[in-house]
């Protein structure tokens, strides 16, 4: 393992380890919200169970996760039926219904392939049940899926550069690893999500935009929706410590927009900023946040990209020159690290 790697490791794991988790034992939430289906805008509904926790994360975990923090060793079985059936209570008949945990759906020391079962088959009205997971549950799974005719598997790649999921994430996993999984699920014809991550940490603005741009041309090949995930600043985690220290800044908002021109006629990319327009989001200059933030959105659900064509204010010319300049002054490569 790499010096940098052991580092980057330690240091997640020391962040953790400060975090004191409240032992709560019911749902983190549920809301509903416009998201697209069969070209459609329709209304979404969307359950966050609590569970015991993402599995990798319990032994190192991925440098900008906060989703830990959610999490509770207290969770049983009991626990989790019960939260279903506050969920249930909350439905109202959406078409698709988004479930996330703080880890993957389908890791049975996670989610119970018995509770798996029993939420898939309360929301089996849907149209679609979409699922999130790591790669490495995929094919144990296969006939699971195939029994379960409405849902979507979403995999988190975040990056399409190994150097990144090693280095800047610690994600686990390598490219070839997500590219299996996709494979399988596409062979079974089960519909496929993919998550590219906006802006990892010890990266320029240029080559976030970049890499994004090749992680999503990647994605397309194996998913019917990328959905393009800019950085947000969580607590209690690597990238947080370095937004502190001033290491870190979130990605311009007008990144966000440039990734979306350049590979919006790739296929259905979509993108919905966590914390868009403040400090802990993708952010511009204030004065331009919201309308920019709300054409993405528009962009996303609508798949127009006209919502995208005549934003402009004057922070758009600072942030040219940090593309542009950047890679000047900070350069974040590992063999630079190195020398």
């Amino acid at each position: 393992m790499h010096e940098e790697h052991v580092e980057i490791v330690r240091k997640i794991r020391e962040l953790r380890r400060q975090k004191r988790r409240a032992e709560k034992k019911g749902l983190i939430g549920a809301w509903r919200e416009k998201d697209r289906l069969n070209g459609e805008i329709i209304d979404s509904f969307v359950i966050i169970l609590r569970t015991t926790g993402c599995r990798w994360a319990k032994v190192s975990g991925c440098s900008m996760c906060g989703y830990y923090n959610d999490t509770s060793s207290a969770i049983k079985k009991e626990d989790l039926k019960k939260q279903i059936e506050d969920a249930l209570g909350k439905y109202r008949g959406e078409k698709l219904v988004k479930i996330y945990t703080s880890g993957s759906f389908l890791d049975d020391a996670e989610v119970p392939t018995e509770i798996q079962n029993e939420i898939v088959d309360s929301f089996s009205s849907a149209e679609r049940i979409i699922v999130e997971t790591r790669p490495e549950f995929v094919k144990k799974k296969i006939e699971w899926f195939k029994s379960k005719e409405n849902i979507m598997i979403a995999l988190g790649l975040e990056s399409a550069n190994d150097e990144t999921l090693l280095f800047r994430i610690n994600k686990g996993f390598l490219v070839r690893h997500y590219i299996n999984a996709a494979k399988l699920l596409n062979e079974a014809k089960i519909p496929v999500k993919t998550y590219a991550l906006l802006k990892p940490p010890f990266m320029t603005e240029r080559e976030a935009i970049e890499e994004a741009i090749m992680t999503i041309k990647l994605a397309t090949k194996y998913s019917e929706v990328v959905s393009l995930n800019p950085m947000n600043i969580q607590s209690n985690t690597l990238v947080e410590y370095l937004w502190q220290r001033g290491e870190y800044s979130p990605p311009w908002l007008w990144s966000i927009v440039e990734v979306l021109k350049r590979t919006h006629e790739l296929g259905e990319i979509v993108s919905y900023p966590t914390a868009g327009g403040t400090k802990r989001g993708a952010h511009n200059c204030g004065k331009c946040d919201e309308v920019v933030v709300k054409s993405i959105y528009d962009f996303s659900l609508h798949q127009d990209i006209s919502y995208l064509a005549n934003l402009n204010c004057k922070c758009r010319e600072r942030w040219e020159k940090i593309v542009k300049y950047g890679p000047l002054f900070w350069d974040y490569s590992i063999e630079a690290r190195r020398e």
